[in-house]
């Protein structure tokens, strides 16, 4: 990805374009049913509305907590945001790419949208004792520290981003010097402990070009806070410190954030080494003019480093910090400066402040919050092992010619998401029980599993806007990210969720949607999500209360699904083991849907499954075609774990419903929406072979549907969902009509889903269908990366007219599934090329 500073202008005119589009759009559609505009029509929305408005009232007007789901404080759409700073677990800062701090998440799962202005990196330039150029490195004009050199010009700045790391570059207009800085944030694959980190370093690259030796400092600011109004509210303090470790010494400026929940520290930090001068000024006001402080580096380069601690503010102050770091360029020579920027907040509550929780990092650092020195002096110490580690693992891909430019950006940077979706990584207590009481010798699951009590417990959002966490419906199409670069983490959700199954809340609460009481958790179906943050997740479940996702179709099939995906690509068969029971267990619960007796399940007259405002009657080619391949790898484990009786009852149930599925689904040329009969029961769903793309993305092929029927299927998806929509130009529509025009007949149906079209181009990956994939996933990218900027917030959902919904979304991640793809295609082929086996079918192959 490469994104100009002077560009602003221009997505700018795109954003006044869509103005009064976006801003309708989120009122009324960033909603909790996931839906557009026009559905409200419908008297069944109206109702819904009526009741979540009451709901909406009482929650934040009564109890004072922030809704799930804000339908009218939706973000507006900001097309600032860069690469994001800090790794898994520990809260992430964002820096914008015009160099910006501004999107926060240091509360656990709670984002702050606040641009600090004092948050600043200045150049200083020096010829002969000297001061010749002193210049913020902001293009920002603003009314507050007039006392600065403000408004750098945007024609001589590039911003390149390829996460977790990113590149600035400046030219500086005149002074014949390139600066390039360098952010690295250590998020390495199949690293559980520095991937924790909340760190990030910056390397500022200097180049000199001129005939003539300078001096060039750089100062970094930073205030004591995040632009929050708790920063006003008293108590904040900084002090500098030194500290030397192992023949390397680093020192800087901790700023105290003395909150009553979630205290942290800042950090500035940089290393000390004999050629460089590291300088600092412990406090100033970033209010006023604030010229002293520019006067004290256009002075000399440096800044007075006074000693002792700042006093505590005063209520309705701030606070900010200084550090300046100095070398000598030579003549037509190079140099580089090293910053830091760390944070320390090891332990947390969640909103309701019922329990404390210790995170990952903690487990390396301590939990005393004083971390910050060590954290720093860490990352300034190994930042170089951590690009090497980042290279060793982008470089396949990136030296692979045959894969396009927009693939890698996109591969790489939606993994912002794992890091900056609201994401916590916690140590399990010890007194946590993840069984939810059923222990192994009773079908359940230990207390604390091995693998959980090794490797923590992890959670990410469903969304910035949509706050639950680890939705399960659309964590299975995000989870191929997390089980091919952080397989742990991938497992250990699993096993949370699979201990959330036995566990039942009787308490009795509306549901929006229908306007019905029943209960927040049934026993033996999995949840649709484990909590809210500003409650107390995994402790109380299911904070989605649109619908009563006991009923919905999907969510059992989709952890049955994974359990065997996940054991294809580890072969953890402890993990298959203790997953078997569950397994069981949501399949017997899933049979109650089987009403006819035929083998295949049947949807319930409503959206009742992730597409939730999208009705759906009868047996469906979307949870339908998941059964079938739920009850295939039901099989499949069931001889793993030497069950041959479960093994010939599901292989029952596959063969019936596998006709009963084909025959009232089957049209010909692809799957049936469902088989209500309805005037638009024929629409073509561009997910319509979500269980078969898991199957081969387990290894499994031929096991449940015809292989040239999902040919024939998904060339209808590609010719009308894909080449008849705009064009071509815009992925895949979720529906479409056989007469090659959207299906409007719902609140989702006209819509794209990001994380839909990857995981669809996975499934075409899969099925030979190379160049068909490439150009269907691409659209998508296209569509949010450059033509809508909404980089590093990709939505959920977008419209052919450019309305979006959702930023900052889940399910993008499953991008990896076509990386999966890619990778067992190879493997395939490498293995006909030795065996000289030209495939079955004359099926093609990639």
């Amino acid at each position: 990805l490469v994104l100009c500073i002077s560009s602003a202008e221009r997505i700018s005119c795109i954003r006044k374009h869509n103005k009064h589009s976006f801003m309708l759009m989120n009122w009324l559609t960033s909603s909790p049913l996931k839906a557009k505009v026009q559905s409200f029509h419908n008297l069944t929305f109206l109702c819904m509305f009526s009741r979540y408005l009451k709901w909406w009232y009482k929650k934040t007007q009564v109890e004072k907590k922030a809704p799930f789901i804000d339908m009218f404080r939706a973000l507006p759409l900001r097309q600032i945001y860069g690469a994001p700073l800090g790794g898994i677990g520990g809260g992430t800062i964002t820096r914008g790419w015009r160099g910006e701090f501004c999107r926060w998440q240091l509360n656990p799962g709670m984002y702050h949208y606040k641009t600090v202005i004092a948050n600043q990196f200045t150049v200083c330039l020096r010829r002969g004792g000297q001061t010749v150029y002193q210049q913020v490195l902001s293009v920002e004009r603003p009314p507050t520290l007039q006392g600065w050199n403000w408004g750098y010009c945007g024609e001589y700045a590039f911003y390149h981003a390829l996460y977790p790391r990113a590149w600035t570059v400046y030219q500086l207009p005149g002074q014949n010097v390139t600066l390039t800085c360098r952010q690295i944030s250590p998020v390495i694959p199949h690293d559980y402990q520095d991937s924790s980190l909340p760190a990030a370093v910056f390397v500022w690259d200097i180049e000199n070009k001129n005939d003539y030796a300078l001096d060039v400092s750089i100062m970094f600011t930073m205030v004591n806070g995040s632009g929050h109004k708790d920063d006003k509210s008293g108590g904040h303090w900084n002090e500098p410190f030194h500290l030397e470790k192992d023949g390397e010494a680093v020192s800087g400026v901790l700023l105290h954030h003395c909150t009553a929940t979630n205290p942290y520290t800042l950090c500035i930090a940089a290393r000390e080494q004999a050629d460089r001068e590291v300088s600092h000024q412990t406090a100033f006001s970033p209010k006023g003019t604030c010229s002293c402080l520019w006067s004290d580096l256009i002075t000399d380069g440096r800044l007075d480093s006074p000693t002792g601690s700042s006093p505590p503010t005063q209520k309705g102050e701030k606070v900010a910090a200084a550090l300046a770091v100095s070398c000598s360029v030579p003549a037509l020579k190079l140099n580089s400066l090293e910053f830091c920027l760390a944070w320390d907040m090891p332990r947390i509550t969640f909103g309701s402040g019922e329990r404390e929780h210790v995170r990952r990092y903690a487990r390396y650092f301590g939990d005393k919050g004083d971390a910050s020195p060590s954290l720093s002096h860490y990352a300034l110490t190994h930042y170089k092992q951590w690009e090497k580690s980042i290279e060793e693992w982008q470089r396949p891909i990136l030296q692979d010619s045959s894969l396009p430019p927009w693939y890698k950006s996109a591969l790489f940077n939606e993994l912002y998401f794992v890091a900056d979706g609201g994401t916590v990584w916690t140590e399990l207590s010890e007194d946590a029980d993840i069984s939810g009481g059923v222990r192994s010798e009773d079908g359940g699951l230990p207390a604390q599993p091995a693998l959980v009590k090794e490797y923590g417990r992890f959670a990410y959002l469903e969304g910035q806007e949509y706050r639950m966490y680890n939705t399960y419906d659309v964590h299975f199409y995000a989870s191929f990210a997390l089980i091919m670069l952080w397989p742990k983490l991938a497992l250990s959700v699993q096993y949370d969720i699979a201990g959330t199954v036995v566990q039942e809340d009787p308490t009795e609460r509306l549901h929006l949607m229908n306007g019905r009481y029943s209960p927040v958790k049934t026993k033996n179906v999995v949840p649709h999500d484990i909590g809210d943050p500003d409650d107390e997740p995994w402790q109380r479940l299911n904070a989605y209360l649109i619908h009563d996702t006991a009923d919905w179709k999907d969510l059992n099939l989709k952890f049955v699904l994974q359990v065997y995906r996940d054991f294809h690509l580890t072969q953890d068969s402890q993990y298959l083991r203790d997953m078997w029971p569950i397994c069981q267990a949501v399949m017997e619960s899933e049979l109650k849907f089987d009403q006819d007796g035929d083998g295949l399940i049947e949807n319930s007259g409503y959206a009742d499954q992730t597409y939730d405002g999208w009705t759906v009657t009868g047996p469906s080619a979307y949870c339908g075609g998941m059964w079938l391949a739920s009850l295939c790898v039901m099989c499949k484990m069931a001889r793993l774990v030497d069950s041959e009786e479960a093994y010939r009852r599901y292989k029952d149930l596959l063969e019936r419903g596998s006709a009963a599925f084909d025959k009232l689904l089957w049209n010909g040329k692809y799957y049936n929406y469902d088989s209500s009969g309805r005037a638009l029961s024929n629409s073509i769903m561009s997910d319509q072979c979500a269980g078969h793309w898991f199957l081969r993305a387990s290894g499994l092929e031929k096991e449940a549907f015809p292989k040239e029927k999902i040919r024939r299927a998904l060339k209808s998806v590609f010719d009308l969902n894909v080449m008849s929509f705009s064009e071509g130009h815009m992925g895949a529509v979720n529906g479409m009509r056989p007469e090659g025009v959207p299906d409007h007949s719902s609140v989702q149906s006209d819509e794209v889903w990001i994380g839909v079209v990857y995981g669809l181009a996975a499934t075409m990956i899969h099925e030979g269908m190379l160049e068909e994939g490439m150009r269907t996933a691409e659209g998508c990218y296209r569509t949010v990366w450059e033509r809508l900027g909404m980089a590093f917030q990709t939505p959920e959902a977008y419209c052919e007219r450019s309305i979006y919904r959702s930023l900052a979304y889940m399910r993008p991640l499953s991008v990896w599934a076509m990386q999966l793809a890619l990778d067992t295609s190879q493997r395939d082929n490498t293995v006909l090329a030795k065996t000289g086996d030209s495939g079955d079918n004359g099926e093609i192959k990639t």
